[in-house]
């Protein structure tokens, strides 16, 4: 009876299964308190909030979506981090998305904390694990490995800040190890379907490590740059290269392209500095930043700006030659966006061309696609002074595309269509169907011929559907 006991006791600590037969509260323990943070609750607790007492939380234009943090020893970024954390100080967010790299377990793709709670010294932080448990997946290699977080810090260290500013919610800890195509595409897109008003997700990263400070602040200006205009290709060619580092570098891309695939459209820096900042050692230091991502929906007036811009690019382009000089001020229109632009002739089309991906700044593909609509539309010959008189403009602003599981998800009015078939590609933009008055079978058989495609060459083609934010 007693070896049975023994033998239950040891299966439940194994697979960290709370039980009523002597197994104890499945809490994972703070790894890092008293090395990156106080161990003390008093005096974590003071440090925290005097982090927090020297930000002023600033007025923001949208709905913050997530933050990137840095996660280095309170000393060095602890004050770095309190500017993250102020933006959602009584916010009533209920869940947040804790995404960081593993610094001391190799392993491949994933690992997600399930079950029970993380503990720091100001109390217990309860894991969602309904959502946690949601984003298991064998085949994508996202699996519960509790091994991975044992000495972790990525992760721990922003628990006292979110139990400091936050009340009443949970979390999901995510940390990456080596990462598939298919763990990446996996995390994006389930991350992306956890968001709501009440979830965020904290993505936590460093950036340069022990350069000098001149050159870390060089290196780091670039990533922060990608980041706010949430150009993710960017990003990666810049870690790639190595003209930027973050030792965080995936679990931000992430949550860049999950926050950007919900509508985030702005990235805000809200305090950059190195530890020679702190330390006065400048010859190796490391960087640290706290940014937000969020969505901030386009204002009448900002609409009406980008239509002026897209005029005055058609106008000086067909008129002179040359494409407008412009010192764009506005952030939105800094962040990467993709666009088509529509140019109609007495309401009859008379060019459209487009990125389906966002590779440019929105303004610059705003400024570009519109002369291309003008004067590099193959369809047409290119468009003469005479001409401008006659013309209007559209600009459809598209989202993120989602691959089509069932064409009876296809909503006329709503989605766009993307086909893709060996080396024949073709789009049709959501107003496309509306205005000839197709039904779902004409979308599709349309959409085919655009391609230059047989008809029904989308039954095993790749299919995407877009939504579009239309400017006219």
């Amino acid at each position: 009876m007693i070896l049975k006991r023994i033998l239950l006791l040891i299966i439940c600590s194994l697979l960290f299964i709370p039980c009523s037969a002597g197994c104890a509260e499945n809490i994972k323990e703070p790894s890092v308190a008293g090395k990156f943070y106080p161990s003390d609750k008093k005096e974590l607790k003071e440090s925290v909030e005097s982090f927090l007492s020297k930000v002023q939380k600033g007025k923001r234009d949208g709905r913050l979506i997530a933050i990137i943090s840095p996660h280095a020893g309170y000393r060095y970024s602890g004050q770095v981090a309190a500017y993250g954390y102020q933006e959602i100080k009584d916010s009533g967010i209920k869940k947040v998305i804790l995404i960081g790299a593993s610094h001391h377990a190799g392993f491949k793709g994933a690992s997600v904390y399930t079950k029970g709670s993380f503990r720091t010294p100001l109390g217990d932080v309860e894991i969602n694990e309904k959502l946690a448990g949601s984003l298991l997946n064998g085949n994508a290699d996202v699996i519960f490995n509790p091994g991975a977080f044992e000495n972790e810090h990525s992760l721990e260290v922003q628990l006292p800040f979110l139990q400091t500013v936050l009340k009443d919610f949970t979390i999901v800890p995510i940390l990456v190890g080596s990462p598939t195509k298919q763990t990446y595409d996996h995390l994006i897109s389930k991350l992306t379907d956890i968001l709501d008003e009440k979830t965020v997700i904290v993505a936590s990263t460093d950036l340069s490590h022990y350069h000098d400070y001149n050159r870390a602040i060089e290196m780091d200006s670039k990533i922060i740059s990608a980041a706010e205009r949430l150009a993710v290709i960017d990003a990666g060619q810049l870690l790639q290269d190595g003209r930027s580092e973050m030792c965080g570098a995936v679990p931000v891309i992430i949550a860049i392209e999950a926050a950007r695939r919900y509508g985030a459209n702005l990235g805000v820096l809200f305090k950059y500095a190195n530890s020679g900042d702190v330390t006065n050692e400048k010859d190796r230091v490391v960087g640290y930043a706290s940014i937000g991502l969020f969505k901030s929906p386009l204002t009448g007036e900002e609409k009406k700006e980008l239509l002026a811009l897209a005029n005055k690019a058609v106008t000086d382009y067909v008129t002179n030659g040359k494409a407008p000089e412009v010192d764009m001020q506005n952030r939105k229109f800094k962040t990467d966006g993709a666009v088509f632009v529509t140019i109609k002739k007495n309401g009859a089309l008379r060019g459209c061309i487009g990125h389906v991906q966002p590779v440019m700044s929105l303004y610059k593909s705003v400024i570009n696609n519109a002369i291309a609509a003008s004067s590099g539309d193959p369809r047409f010959p290119p468009m003469t002074k005479e001409e401008l008189k006659d013309i209007d403009l559209e600009i459809s602003i598209l989202s993120p595309l989602n691959p089509v599981k069932d064409i009876k998800d296809i909503q006329i009015g709503k989605h766009g269509l993307v086909i893709r078939k060996g080396v024949h590609s073709g789009l049709l933009l959501p107003q496309v169907a509306i205005e000839l008055g197709w039904d779902r079978d004409a979308y599709l058989k349309n959409l085919c011929a655009k391609a230059g495609l047989p008809e029904y060459a989308w039954r095993d083609a790749e299919l995407y559907t877009f939504t579009a934010e239309i400017i006219k």
